[in-house]
């Protein structure tokens, strides 16, 4: 009883001093802190609560989006950020030495909730980019339902949702727009990025906050990793790819989609417009970042762990394993950590 008494006291003392006592360092150790991209969040929770039963390592993720992501592992905030929006020259510069480790690929579905209609809808390129533009404002507009003849189309108002935070979803969502439409890429639209000035709708925070306000609003649209539209049961669209195929999105076109691409050495590409015939066009890979130098030991065991035990189980959250030539390589940019 003295020696709980003794130890609970030193503790306090050592609190108030800003210390630990030698048994808190060792937990700390234990401690992974990680922040950023909704878009593999399902997947990361699941992963990291995996790993912790296997190594008995904590891994504290806050899926606060990308931006938060590139954001808090430049300042030192976190042993690792993620983002499935590669980071540009500007963010690079900021951060000397940091790497981009894929894990996964994901699609990002359009989901829509139409009073009366379920899965079915197809949809081009051109259609989506003018929804987004404010340019097809029904539902019943000829556009789309030449598309789908075997659907009744109610005369519902669209009402577009996208990403009120700085989003890597939104960046693959804006980079494949920009790539299929002149218009949404021209000089007064809105480009592509994390963050872009939408012409019109509502933002909501994070995949799940656009996944409730397309579930909440007859009508709505918006663009959400595949994992969110399953778990919350909404509809999405076959989209036309290059190659003039209509696609749904799922795991096996999301890998045919990755596997045909070409990494740069650093990883930093949007892999979205396939030239796959069976490739789903809206398609990104995302990134834990990290430190070549200086990241803890701790860190780089778990990035060993996603880029093997833990592709085992990416199919089942709707993510598609890196190919094997893309995970060798990922595997290689861990092992040159120090």
């Amino acid at each position: 009883m003295h020696k709980s008494f003794t130890q609970t006291w030193k503790g306090a003392v050592l609190a108030a001093l800003g210390l630990t006592l030698l048994g808190g360092a060792s937990a700390q150790a234990q401690q992974i802190n990680g922040a950023g991209a909704t878009f593999p969040a399902p997947l990361y929770l699941k992963w990291f609560q995996e790993y912790k039963n296997a190594t008995g390592a904590q891994v504290n993720y806050q899926a606060i989006g990308s931006g938060g992501g590139i954001k808090n592992i430049t300042a030192h905030a976190v042993d690792f950020g993620a983002s499935d929006a590669p980071m540009n020259a500007a963010e690079m510069a900021a951060a000397p030495g940091i790497l981009h480790i894929p894990t996964v690929a994901g699609a990002v579905v359009v989901a829509y909730n139409v009073p009366g209609v379920g899965p079915g809808i197809h949809l081009t390129p051109a259609i989506i980019a003018d929804i987004f533009l404010g340019k097809i404002t029904k539902w019943n507009d000829s556009q789309i339902t030449r598309l789908s003849p075997g659907i009744k189309f109610p005369s519902t108002s669209i009402f577009p949702v996208h990403r009120s935070d700085g989003s890597g979803t939104t960046n693959i969502f804006t980079t494949y727009l920009s790539e299929v439409s002149s218009e949404w890429g021209g000089a007064d639209g809105p480009k592509s990025g994390k963050s872009v000035r939408w012409p019109n709708g509502l933002g909501g925070k994070g995949n799940a906050g656009v996944a409730q306000l397309i579930k909440q609003n007859e009508g709505g649209i918006g663009y959400i990793e595949l994992s969110y539209a399953v778990t919350n049961v909404i509809s999405y669209a076959a989209i036309r790819n290059a190659k003039g195929k209509f696609i749904y999105p799922s795991v096996n076109n999301t890998s045919d989609a990755a596997e045909g691409v070409t990494l740069p050495a650093d990883f930093r590409k949007v892999i979205t417009n396939t030239s796959s015939v069976t490739g789903y066009p809206i398609t990104g890979f995302t990134f834990l970042l990290v430190y070549k130098n200086g990241t803890r030991p701790e860190v780089k065991k778990l990035l060993q762990w996603c880029l093997t035990t833990g592709q085992a189980g990416a199919a089942a959250q709707q993510y598609a394993p890196l190919p094997p030539s893309v995970k060798r390589r990922a595997l290689a940019a861990v092992a040159s950590m120090r």
